[in-house]
């Protein structure tokens, strides 16, 4: 996982493909996915619940820990924030 974390690209893809799978979006597919869009409200559309269950698969999956409600609205703001927090957080380093 390293690897992909080091890589931005990879790690867009990555979180595309993770966010696809995990929330079972049936509509829409990883290349859908731009980096910069939101991923809730007007882009997405995801909902709290939707943030919930990203939240523990991220924190799982990256073995990283979102502290408050503050770190993860900025985290989760898109694909692009969501790594930068991942790339500033992952323990191993990068």
């Amino acid at each position: 996982m390293k690897e992909v974390v080091k890589n931005s690209e990879a790690l867009y893809d990555f979180l595309k493909k993770m966010i696809v799978e995990t929330l079972k979006l049936e509509d829409i597919s990883p290349d859908d996915i731009d980096i910069d869009t939101p991923l809730f409200r007007e882009g997405l559309g995801l909902d709290s619940l939707d943030a919930l269950e990203l939240v523990v698969a991220i924190e799982k999956h990256f073995n990283v820990i979102i502290e408050d409600e503050n770190v993860g609205k900025k985290a989760f703001e898109s694909i692009r924030a969501l790594a930068n927090f991942i790339k500033e957080e992952y323990p191993q380093g990068v």
